[in-house]
C-alpha cells in the first residue's frame, strides 16, 4: 500500500473548503483544550528543563512558547510548547492508535504558521490534516508497534506534525513525501518513558522534529521514497502491521471527530474505570469497601498499572491509585491531586491495597468493568466505555469547564474567543499572544 504518497496526496491537495465543518468544530475544541493544558503546564518541571534549555540558546525569534514572554525559533517553540502541553498528561486522545496528536501537531503547525503569518483558516486547515493524518497513518503502523514499546504520541504524531508544517510552508505532494522521508528517519519515543519527564519530552521533539523535516524538505532536502512503507522503511524496522484499513474513506470520512477528551488528570486508559466507580453509590463510610477489582483490555497493562506508585507522576499511571482517589472523593480532575504526598497517604494506600487490575480480551479498549464488593457480602458493579459517541455540544461544554478550572474564567473566555475567531483572522497573532503571556504569580 502506497501510503506515503496517499497521505501526501490528501494534505497537499484537500481545499479548505472541503474539510467538513464537524471535522474542523473538533480541531477547534481540541486547539481550546490544548491551549489550556499547555497554560496550566508552564510551571512543571520538565517544562521548566526544556525552558531553560532553549531559552539559553537564544535564536531568531519566530514563534511563541507557553508562559515565555518572547519567541523562539520555530523548532525550538514547537520542542517547548509539545513538550510543556504534555507535562499534565491532560490533553486529548485519539484511541484509533493511542495517541496524543494535539500536543505534537499543534505545538509544529503553530510554529510554523507564526513564522510564515498564515491566515488563521489555513492554519485551522493544516492542523485538521496533519491531525487526520497523525491518526491514519497511526492506524496504519497498528497496535503491535504500540505493544512492542514505541510511543505512538511520538511516532505517528511526529509524521502528523511534519506533515501540518509542510501544508503551511505550501509544499506540493512531492516535497511532502521527501518530508515524510525525512520524519522517517527521526520519528521516536518510547513507552518505557511513562511515568517520568521523558514522556511528555517525547511530544516534544517529534513536534521539533517535524518543524524541522518540513523546512528541509522545503530546501529541497532529498529523502528516501516511500518512507513508511519502502524497503528498511519505517515500517519495515519498527514492527508495523501495515493495516491496509488505515486509508479507508481517506478525505471523505475523518476519523479525527472521534477524539476523545480528558476530562481527569491521569493517563486515558484509567478514564474508563474512573468513570464508571464515579456511576457507583459509593458508601459514605470507606471502611465498608472489601474489595475494588478492575477489568480492562490487557493492552493497558503496560501502560497505566504502576502497582504501587511513589511520586505524582507516577501516580497518573496507576489504575489501583485512581481508584482508590475516586473511592475517597478525591476530585481527579483536579491538577493537585497528584501529588508525591498523595502516594504516601495512609488511608489512600490502604484503599490502593483493596484493589486489583485484572487483563481481559473481551474488554475493548475504550472500556472498563468495575465490580465493588463490600464488607456485608453486597456486590455493585458498573461499566464505561470512553468510545461511545458524546455528541459535539456536550463536549464543548465540558471543555469550557475544564478550561475555566484550569485558567479561570477570564483567561479562559479569552482563549475561547481567540481560537472561535481563527477561522476569519488574517493570521495566527492573538494565539500567539495567549500562548506569551507569563503566567500569574502564586
Amino acid at each position: 500500500m502506497a501510503i506515503t504518497a496517499s497521505i501526501a496526496d490528501f494534505v497537499a491537495d484537500t481545499p479548505v473548503q472541503s474539510i467538513p465543518s464537524t471535522a474542523l468544530r473538533t480541531v477547534a475544541l481540541s486547539l481550546l483544550d490544548w491551549v489550556s493544558v499547555g497554560r496550566a503546564g508552564v510551571g512543571e518541571p520538565v517544562a521548566e528543563r526544556v525552558a531553560d534549555l532553549v531559552l539559553s540558546e537564544g535564536g531568531m525569534e519566530e514563534a511563541s512558547a507557553f508562559g515565555r514572554g518572547r519567541r523562539l525559533p520555530a523548532r525550538a517553540a514547537a520542542l517547548l510548547n509539545g513538550t510543556t502541553s504534555h507535562a499534565l498528561d491532560y490533553d486529548d486522545t485519539h484511541f484509533l492508535h493511542i495517541g496524543h496528536p494535539s500536543v505534537v501537531v499543534f505545538p509544529a503547525a503553530l510554529a510554523v504558521a507564526e513564522r510564515q503569518g498564515a491566515r488563521g483558516d489555513a492554519f485551522l486547515a493544516a492542523c485538521a490534516l496533519g491531525y487526520e493524518a497523525s491518526c491514519r497513518i497511526g492506524h496504519w503502523l497498528g497496535r503491535g508497534h504500540y505493544q512492542v514499546g514505541f510511543h505512538q504520541t511520538a511516532t505517528a504524531g511526529c509524521f502528523g506534525a511534519t506533515l501540518a508544517a509542510g501544508r503551511l510552508l505550501g509544499l506540493d505532494a512531492a516535497g511532502l513525501a521527501r518530508a515524510i522521508g525525512l520524519a522517517s528517519t527521526r520519528a521516536a519515543g518510547l513507552k518505557n518513558q511513562f511515568g517520568t519527564m521523558g514522556k511528555p519530552y517525547n511530544a516534544g521533539q517529534a513536534a521539533s522534529a517535524g518543524v524541522e523535516a518540513a523546512l528541509l524538505a522545503g530546501l529541497g532536502l532529498s529523502s528516501a521514497p516511500e518512507g513508511l512503507e519502502g524497503p528498511l522503511g519505517f515500517g519495515a524496522t519498527h514492527h508495523v502491521e501495515a493495516d491496509e484499513a488505515a486509508l479507508d474513506g481517506l478525505g471523505t470520512r475523518y476519523v479525527l471527530e472521534g477524539t476523545s477528551y480528558k476530562f481527569h488528570a491521569c493517563c486515558h486508559g484509567t478514564h474508563a474505570a474512573l468513570e464508571a466507580i464515579r456511576s457507583l453509590p459509593l458508601p459514605e463510610a470507606r471502611d465498608r469497601i472489601a474489595t475494588l477489582e478492575i477489568r480492562t483490555h490487557p493492552r493497558w497493562m503496560t501502560v497505566c498499572n504502576i502497582p504501587e506508585p511513589r511520586s505524582g507522576l507516577e501516580a497518573k499511571f496507576s489504575y489501583r491509585l485512581t481508584a482508590a482517589m475516586a473511592l475517597a472523593g478525591i476530585e481527579t480532575g483536579a491538577l493537585a491531586s497528584f501529588s508525591d504526598a498523595a502516594c504516601a497517604r495512609p488511608e489512600l494506600t490502604a484503599l490502593r491495597d483493596r484493589v486489583s487490575v485484572v487483563p481481559d480480551e473481551g474488554i475493548g479498549e475504550s472500556a472498563s468493568h468495575v465490580i465493588l464488593r463490600l464488607a456485608d457480602g453486597q456486590t455493585l458493579e458498573a461499566r464505561h466505555d470512553l468510545g461511545a459517541e458524546v455528541p459535539l455540544d456536550v463536549r464543548a461544554h465540558r471543555l469550557r469547564e475544564k478550561s475555566r478550572a484550569l485558567l479561570g474564567a477570564a483567561l479562559a473566555a479569552e482563549v475561547e474567543q481567540a481560537v472561535s475567531a481563527l477561522h476569519q483572522a488574517p493570521d495566527v497573532t492573538s494565539l500567539g499572544a495567549l500562548l506569551r503571556r507569563a503566567a500569574p504569580e502564586e
